[in-house]
């Protein structure tokens, strides 16, 4: 399931995030990448020690935090601190890979398991050549770029890749989360059924069969997810 969700930034937090990345200092982008994902990443990446790295993970973590459309679409039990990459010059791809299954946190502590990935968009899209997030699933391929403040949310599992930035720079965060549904196609179920039930609810209210629908939801969800 890839679902796009706009203006997941107020532009007062765009405004911000932006400014606190143009004076931070960039790293080899490797330092998170697995053995297979090390071969076929070239960009680079703010290093846990960069000194904005916690005031961006607030920003943005607190932004997820408000976001209905993301919690429906991730159902998220563990998010992984998120993290901060860019594109350009000569470090400019990130060809096709699988993300890790188990993602390490930043302080060693133990680990999240990787069910979906997100990328928040930071750059928009007349700032830069190329660089067209490419995601696979079962149903083919599909090309994503979105304006800055948007983001992307796809399945850990997919195979994916940044195509390399020609022109310009391409900033962006992005982040692992372990959800409360493993199973991407009870995910999906879920959020189909939270969709119908947010569209019968603008159309008919709140009526008996739309509040035993919405039960079913809940239930679904307590049986499906992981504590």
């Amino acid at each position: 399931m890839l679902i796009t969700i706009d203006d997941v930034l107020t532009p007062e937090e765009l405004v911000t995030a932006r400014d606190l990345l143009s004076r931070s200092t960039w790293s080899n982008g490797q330092i998170t990448a697995g053995l297979q994902a090390a071969k076929a990443k070239n960009n680079e990446q703010l290093a846990e020690s960069a000194e904005h790295l916690p005031a961006l993970r607030h920003l943005v973590l607190k932004a997820l935090g408000r976001n209905a459309m993301f919690f429906t679409a991730a159902l998220p039990l563990k998010i992984l601190p998120p993290f901060f990459n860019r594109y350009g010059g000569d470090s400019n791809y990130y060809g096709f890979h699988t993300d890790n299954a188990m993602r390490q946190l930043p302080d060693g502590s133990g680990y999240v398991r990787a069910d979906v990935s997100a990328t928040l968009f930071l750059s928009d899209p007349n700032e830069y050549e190329g660089g067209l997030l490419t995601i696979e699933d079962t149903f083919g391929k599909h090309g994503v770029k979105l304006k800055a403040g948007s983001m992307v949310v796809y399945p850990s599992t997919s195979i994916h890749e940044v195509a390399p930035v020609t022109k310009g720079e391409r900033v962006a965060c992005f982040m692992f989360m372990q959800s409360m549904v493993r199973d991407p196609g009870q995910r999906r179920l879920l959020f189909d059924m939270d969709m119908a039930l947010l569209g019968l609810r603008e159309t008919h209210g709140d009526t008996d069969p739309v509040v035993r629908l919405t039960g079913c939801y809940h239930n679904l969800l307590r049986r499906w997810a992981d504590s």
